[in-house]
């Protein structure tokens, strides 16, 4: 790629207020093989890039380990991934909540998962419903309590979504009539919904300002990347606020497990 620059100098006309440009004052100049310039937004691409592929890799173990959990009603899987995958949409915006989504439903489809592509669907959308609600909404209000309402907001949605879901498509899988689904979507599927967001928001609020912290200081995140606000400062109210929720839906989640 090559630049043409023209730099020109003026001299005062013979008229009044006017310049003029002269031959002698023109000069040309090439700037061949731009790309051993580094730029700043270049090197920031790289870093987002390694960024994201880091949080897609630790969304896949923590889905990995989140297979051992006992599942719930024998078919239902509580899965925190969702957690990795929405502080990655905190930090690079909804957009990048679904990429990492996507390409860790695919890679678990072609892995560990026997539900075929209508897991995969069923996947993106949970995970998509919760994390791309939250952090669009984070991203319009870029404080603690829009990273909550943002949270509550994609529990809400991740909840209809799937009770939707699970009333269309879990007849034709699970092969399970869809009367007996109906009786199911209040006492199964809504209860399972809330439990898996709210276990999922209380580990994001907890977790993001340590994560954000650990990213910025291996600089692969901008420096103008806030957490939470407060330009960094620890909230004990707030942090009590996370560790008490996050007790509440463990303590419910290991109730829906049986382990309780």
């Amino acid at each position: 790629m090559r630049f043409f620059c023209c730099v020109v100098t003026l001299e005062k006309s013979k008229r009044p207020g006017c310049f003029q440009a002269t031959k002698r004052s023109v000069f040309f100049f090439f700037i061949s093989n731009v790309n051993a310039i580094p730029t700043a937004r270049s090197r920031m691409n790289v870093r987002t890039l390694v960024s994201l592929a880091m949080l897609t890799g630790i969304a896949y173990v923590v889905m990995l380990l989140s297979k051992i959990l006992p599942q719930v009603y024998n078919f239902l899987q509580l899965d925190v991934k969702d957690t990795v995958i929405c502080i990655g949409g905190f930090v690079f915006g909804p957009l990048a909540a679904a990429m990492i989504s996507i390409v860790v439903a695919l890679v678990e489809m072609f892995t560990v998962s026997d539900t075929g592509p209508i897991g995969f669907l069923m996947n993106v959308l949970a995970t998509c419903a919760f994390s791309c609600t939250a952090a669009f909404v984070y991203k319009k209000m870029h404080t603690k309590k829009g990273a909550v309402i943002g949270l509550t907001l994609g529990t809400i949605c991740l909840t209809a979504v799937m009770i939707l879901w699970n009333y269309l498509i879990t007849p034709i899988y699970q092969g399970i009539p869809r009367d007996a689904i109906v009786a199911m979507l209040p006492t199964v599927f809504l209860p399972f919904n809330v439990v898996k967001g709210g276990l999922n928001m209380a580990l994001i609020l907890v977790l993001y300002k340590p994560v954000v912290t650990a990213l910025r200081k291996a600089r692969l995140v901008p420096e103008s990347q806030t957490i939470l606000q407060n330009k960094g400062k620890v909230n004990a109210g707030f942090l009590l606020f996370s560790i008490a929720l996050l007790a509440t839906f463990v303590t419910i989640a290991l109730v829906l497990m049986g382990i309780l």
